[in-house]
């Protein structure tokens, strides 16, 4: 039968009524768990109708069943919250109609399907709950038992969870009663295994070499039963509403656990999960410890779950190397020109005296003075010298090299002017390198951080935010962190591997040109790698390379090949950074653990 879909919203929303088909009887109304849903089950006898509508504030599903008695009921709804239900009234509203009224935490989508003998809604569900029903235990059990009640998509409550390096059996079974079946676990196990008085039905399987505990939930499971473990041991089999209308009539009992290795406040939401509905849990941070409340064949279970999760988690030490070299090779060659004659006083690179104010002296007459002295200057002397005002000062006369390694000056006569050549070279090699091995040790799953640098405080002036009307501009102050920064939580798997997440980082502060402020030279890697215990692995390599050259001289003449380079200078400047981040982890054991493993 295709269900009809009714999604609530604000107001009132009414479905179409199905068609009255004659007398009919609801025998009982269920809440029941299954994957991911929360249905409610109305039993029915016979032909039956139905209308549905939503309410609000508080909001309420309404489901009308036209053409129906209510048979007598003893149970009422216990107030637990299933799944977003968190109440459920039925009662004959009229002559023919029984109205089951469910109140939920907020309308939400529902779905209504109806069969020969139930009307289902189903809801979704975020969490697990114990099934109810306002059928008696006995009764219920025998409606379970014949299937008139269970869902379709119900799962049984969870069982003991399997127990590692138990015995393993081997055993078929052809048709055998369930009690037969009970009677061999328990005497292959040495455990008491108590069945319900109700359990009826017939096991035909066949296990081949599993552990016990397995191949009992296994069967458990195909005939609709759970189990239940007391903390006395005793293991009770039943079906699943019995054992959780047990539980509501089951006293509680209260256990202080004091947790020795994690947060009590952490362990909380797990703890909840394994509740029962009646269960609760706080945690007390002066103590450290968990307060359990739970049904007595309950709070056992829950406190050995405790313990499993109070444990010693690994410790982990972690060595990283950074390693940062920056080297620079520089390469200046140039050489100038100067021809020119004695007059050519306004040579930059030769000084000359100015014929103007000066006068030479020839001792030895070679044509070459010896020395000059000083003359008052005469505007009315006129010296033309077409020759040397015309060749004087070719070549680079302003070009130099910065503290060259090497000058060399060449000079020679060439009929009356005078060749000079200087020649400057220099190379230099700049090297550094920073090596930074940051260390630190962590639990297992929690991060940590170290830092080697410092903070620097960097004023930040916002000009678009005046104070109080003035136009003077607000300026903050913004901490900022530099040097070898280290982030990293490891997890330690199953078989002695860590799992990293890896942030390291080398920075540094620089001022930068003009009126920005500072720049910060950041190196960064992030990364996720998986390495054994003792293993060095490399998360970060990085090269950069930089090559600037650049060329000046006279033009035309400084691009001619091979002897371009004696009318020009040229300028070679390689810089090379190298960046390697290496990270060793190692797994630091506990003193009593390695003594009992004997390495």
């Amino acid at each position: 039968m295709k269900p009809s879909l009714v999604f609530a919203a604000a107001g009132l929303l009414l479905a179409a009524p199905r068609a009255l088909a004659g007398p009919g009887e609801v025998t009982a109304v269920s809440v029941l768990p299954s994957p991911g849903r929360a249905e409610v089950v109305i039993d029915v006898r016979g032909p039956v109708g139905y209308q549905d509508f939503t309410l609000e504030r508080p909001a309420r599903l309404v489901i009308d069943v036209s053409g129906a008695a209510l048979s007598r009921t003893t149970a009422a709804y216990d107030g637990v919250n299933r799944g977003g239900i968190v109440n459920v009234r039925y009662a004959q509203f009229q002559a023919e109609v029984v109205r089951v009224v469910i109140e939920l935490e907020a309308l939400r989508d529902y779905s209504i399907i109806q069969s020969d003998d139930a009307i289902r809604v189903s809801f979704g569900a975020d969490r697990t709950f114990a099934a109810w029903s306002s059928l008696e235990p006995r009764a219920l059990a025998a409606a379970a038992t014949s299937g008139r009640l269970a869902s379709p998509y119900a799962a049984p409550p969870p069982l003991p969870a399997p127990v590692q390096g138990q015995p393993r059996i081997t055993v078929t079974y052809d048709s055998a009663s369930v009690a037969d079946v009970m009677a061999g676990f328990a005497a292959f196990s040495g455990r008491s295994i108590i069945l319900g008085k109700d359990v009826e039905g017939v096991v035909v399987a066949e296990i081949k070499n599993q552990p016990w505990d397995i191949a009992f939930q296994a069967i458990l499971s195909s005939q609709g039963l759970s189990a239940q473990e007391e903390e006395s041991g005793i293991i009770r089999v039943d079906n699943p509403q019995v054992l959780a209308a047990r539980d509501s009539l089951e006293p509680l009992a209260t256990r202080l656990m004091r947790i020795n290795y994690a947060r009590a406040s952490g362990l909380v939401p797990a703890v909840t999960g394994i509740l029962s509905p009646r269960g609760k849990v706080v945690a007390d941070t002066g103590t450290n410890s968990l307060i359990i409340t739970d049904v007595e064949s309950r709070v056992g279970g829950v406190s050995d779950f405790v313990s499993r999760l109070d444990i010693r988690t690994p410790q982990v030490s972690i060595h990283a190397k950074l390693i940062f070299v920056d080297r620079t090779d520089i390469e200046n060659l140039g050489v100038q020109y100067d021809l020119g004659t004695s007059s050519q006083f306004f040579n930059k690179l030769v000084q000359r005296p100015d014929p103007a104010t000066t006068k030479g002296e020839d001792l030895d007459g070679d044509g070459v003075n010896d020395f000059f002295t000083t003359e008052p200057y005469d505007p009315a002397q006129t010296i033309v010298d077409l020759g040397g005002n015309t060749l004087s000062a070719i070549a680079n006369a302003e070009a130099i090299i910065p503290s060259s390694a090497l000058s060399l000056i060449f000079s020679t006569a060439i009929g009356g002017y005078t060749l000079t050549t200087f020649v400057e070279a220099l190379q230099r090699v700049e090297l550094a390198d920073l090596q930074a091995e940051p260390s630190i040790s962590t639990s297992d799953n929690t991060p940590a951080e170290i830092l080697v640098g410092e903070r620097t405080p960097i004023r930040i002036i916002d000009v678009s935010s005046p104070q109080g009307g003035a136009t003077a501009p607000r300026a903050t102050t913004q901490l900022v962190e530099t040097g070898i920064i280290l982030q990293v939580t490891p997890h330690v798997t199953s078989t002695r591997q860590v799992l990293m997440q890896i942030k390291a980082e080398n920075s540094a502060l620089r001022e930068a040109p003009a009126e920005l402020g500072f720049t910060f030279q950041t190196q960064r890697a992030t990364n996720q790698i998986l390495v054994n215990d003792g293993e060095t692995a490399v998360i970060g390599g990085l090269t950069v390379t930089q090559l600037t050259v650049a060329k000046s001289g006279i033009p035309f003449l400084v691009d001619l090949p091979i002897i371009g380079n004696l009318f020009g200078f040229t300028t070679r400047r390689e810089q090379r950074r190298d960046l390697l981040i290496l990270v060793t982890p190692h797994i630091i054991d506990d003193a009593s653990e390695v003594a009992a493993s004997g390495r």
